[in-house]
């Protein structure tokens, strides 16, 4: 979100794509993330995107064995395929520590803002994090190839890792200065003589709760 406030919309999306339906699971696993791809000059955020499969999938037991060892094999080539294509490819991983993690954790439950935060899933996941740690170490050993390594954020202040992830990808992708010329604006013309304003009773207002 931090990432992309900042820019145009009509070049930059985010994609986090839900659970699969029963249709996506009959397909080929990378199948539903290409069609997200971006073009030339696009910015697309995958929001875990396709490495479900190696984390919250492996642990949770929402796909065989079969189908990670699949993954594993077949991610390394699909990520070298997107490069060779003309794609930056730039993987980062949040590290959060244990301690860190488990006062998140605790301060949701307190913050009404904030619980849509903790699911199911998320409840469940806090007590697998020797798992989730255990799946995310064979996922780098597996997929931190040389044309798509993986960069790991130390994300417990989060500031802090906003800032040194935005640095990072802008050290990484070549761009052009876009600061615009100063600009001073003219004296507004006037609004013509005849125009009259419709009397307010005529208008529906939200109402002045504060």
């Amino acid at each position: 979100k931090r990432i992309i406030d900042p820019l145009n919309p009509r070049g930059c999306r985010v994609v986090a794509l839900g659970t699969p339906s029963d249709r996506e699971k009959t397909e080929w696993y990378f199948q539903r993330y290409v069609a997200h791809l971006p073009a030339a000059g696009e910015i697309v955020c995958f929001d875990r995107s396709w490495y479900n499969r190696a984390g919250v999938e492996k642990v949770m037991g929402f796909c065989t064995e079969a189908q990670y060892q699949e993954f594993m094999q077949t991610c390394p080539e699909f990520e070298r395929m997107l490069v060779r294509s003309g794609i930056i490819l730039l993987k980062y991983w949040f590290s959060v520590s244990d301690e860190e993690q488990e006062r998140r954790f605790q301060a949701r439950t307190t913050d009404p803002a904030r619980r849509w935060k903790l699911s199911p899933m998320d409840l469940e996941s806090r007590d697998r994090w020797v798992e989730y740690s255990q799946a995310k170490d064979t996922m780098f050993a597996h997929t931190n190839i040389p044309e798509a390594p993986w960069f790991t954020v130390e994300a417990d202040d989060k500031k802090r890792a906003r800032l040194n992830c935005i640095s990072h990808i802008l050290s990484k992708i070549p761009y052009e200065d876009m600061t615009p010329e100063p600009l001073e604006l003219s004296p507004r013309k006037k609004a013509p003589s005849d125009y009259v304003r419709p009397p307010h009773n005529e208008q529906f207002f939200v109402p002045r709760v504060y």
